[in-house]
């Protein structure tokens, strides 16, 4: 089992913790309410107009039929009124879902069937998308307190109200809808308590304080988003809400609005890269920007390398889930790393690796992720079973990575249903896109297992940069002498863009059902 890693303990860090989140920007509140809280384009509200306003919302949204217990979904991207409906839900002791609106129809209605929402609502003012799906559901466009332009939909008569209690590390906050592997949504279910620890020992490792003003591009219909929010007003620093991603929006909000900490996926870094390159920038102005962090997806050292270079600051890798609200383990803002590392443990976080057959591993070898800690969700809603095939009755929750330790630094090997078993030897996915991704001319990599003849087969997908003459040949001469023959691909398929969620996590789930004729993807050409 590995160990805590730091001297000072979760108790420690968690001292007056907040019992709701919504909570979460009294001390602020009370202590400067003029300084600001949230900003949007052309908006802005102080923690004080923050705390008045989410009161005033709560109350509409009680008149609206909303009660404790209740499911409220929230279709919304990144602005002010989601911040104000979120945390008005959580003073009713209601649970919020907050829902992409590029999700489409039929994932919308799998998430409102199986909720049992009392309402839906929409900011349909600041996304064409949300506005399509109010329509669609033939939602009331009014005011709702302060907030204005809110798609109101119809009330649910027959929705049933979850019980309420006081303690937080039982209450649940949030329902976040995650479909993994399967496709199939699964609703997890955090409390208070997951969501406010995760996010305050996250920002005492990060140093966060009032002088913070953080970039908020991640979705808070994502655990990242949501845990990024609550952190910056529990320190009483800004949000700088941002709806949609864009890189040239991104630089120029670093270089001119003060901005102190950036997070993303690394697509978000890629991006910002790509468009210096066709731009023509000379480098990013870094204005106040202290602090970059990078999760959710594995993280190639040739887009580290280049992004540190670009900034002049450490890109920290870290490791998370929304079943662990999400924070696992990440990399030190005051110790950053030269590798694909994710770091070591956070306080109270407890974590051991496992065989397949849940046999304990030696020391530094590949198995199955388990943790345990108060970050761990409640379970998945109306599905014990499921619940109890991933949490057992010591409280230790299989993440389904595969990792392995160096001592009491963790590294993420990959996902253990991606695993791909080729004459007998364990492949793993990540390491292969590690060295794709590498090429100069690689965006970003995919690599799958298919089956073929009783054995297994490795299939990379990529994506070039555009216009680039980089050919098949090119390609496996490139991985040839990085990888043995094993592990190197069978087939190359080159695609105009990966499948990928909103956060920009790739859907391999969808490139394995192409390989099946199961799905249909952007216009390919295939390498062979």
């Amino acid at each position: 089992m590995a160990k805590l890693s730091e001297t000072i303990s979760l108790d420690e860090i968690i001292v007056d913790l907040p019992r709701r989140i919504h909570d979460a920007p009294a001390r602020q509140v009370a202590k400067a309410p003029d300084r600001i809280a949230l900003v949007e384009d052309g908006a802005f509200w102080t923690y004080g107009e923050l705390n008045q306003r989410v009161t005033e919302t709560a109350t509409v949204l009680s008149s609206l039929g909303i009660r404790p217990g209740d499911r409220m979904i929230i279709v919304s991207e990144n602005c002010i009124a989601l911040a104000a409906l979120l945390l008005a839900a959580s003073k009713l002791d209601a649970w919020a879902i907050v829902a992409n609106p590029r999700l489409s129809a039929r994932e919308l209605d799998q998430i409102r069937g199986h909720s049992g929402a009392r309402r839906m609502l929409f900011t349909s003012g600041i996304s064409k998308e949300a506005a399509a799906h109010a329509a669609r559901y033939g939602a009331e466009r009014r005011q709702v307190g302060p907030l204005a332009e809110i798609g109101v939909g119809p009330l649910n008569e027959s929705a049933a109200v979850e019980p309420v209690v006081a303690d937080p590390a039982k209450q649940v906050a949030v329902l976040i809808y995650t479909s993994g592997t399967t496709g199939t949504p699964k609703g997890v279910m955090l409390s208070h308590d997951n969501l406010l620890i995760s996010a305050r020992t996250t920002a005492h490792f990060r140093k966060m304080t009032e002088g913070d003003k953080i970039y908020l591009v991640l979705p808070i219909s994502h655990i990242v988003g949501i845990s990024l929010l609550i952190m910056t007003l529990m320190v009483g620093g800004t949000v700088r809400m941002v709806s949609k991603y864009d890189p040239a929006a991104t630089a120029k909000a670093i270089a001119e609005e003060g901005v102190t900490i950036l997070n993303g996926v690394p697509a978000t870094y890629q991006r910002l890269l790509e468009y210096k390159s066709i731009s023509g920038a000379q480098q990013f102005a870094r204005g106040k920007l202290r602090l970059i962090a990078v999760a959710g997806a594995p993280l190639d050292l040739n887009l580290k390398s280049r992004v540190e270079q670009e900034f002049g600051l450490p890109l920290l890798n870290g490791y998370g889930i929304t079943e662990c609200s999400p924070g696992i383990a990440g990399v030190r803002f005051d110790a950053p790393r030269a590798d694909q590392a994710v770091g070591t443990l956070l306080p109270g976080v407890e974590a051991r690796v496992r065989t397949i057959d849940g046999i304990p591993t030696t020391r530094g070898e590949v198995g199955e992720l388990h943790v345990r800690g108060r970050n761990v969700m409640l379970g998945y809603y109306r599905a014990p079973e499921l619940t109890a095939k991933v949490i057992d009755s010591e409280g230790w929750f299989n993440t389904g990575d595969l990792a392995r330790f160096d001592g009491d630094c963790l590294y993420i090997v990959g996902r253990t249903k991606e695993m791909i078993i080729r004459s007998g030897f364990n492949v793993y996915p990540a390491e292969i896109e590690a060295v794709l991704s590498s090429h100069k001319d690689v965006v970003q990599s995919a690599v799958v297992g298919r089956a073929a003849d009783g054995n297994e087969e490795v299939v990379a997908f990529v994506q070039l940069l555009p216009g680039s003459c980089t050919t098949r040949d090119d390609l496996m001469e490139f991985v040839r002498f990085q990888l043995t023959s094993y592990k190197r691909p069978s087939e190359i398929i080159v695609l105009d863009a990966l499948p990928a969620t909103s956060t920009g996590k790739i859907l391999k789930h969808k490139l394995a059902e192409s390989l099946a004729g199961e799905a249909a993807l952007a216009p390919a050409t295939y390498l062979t």
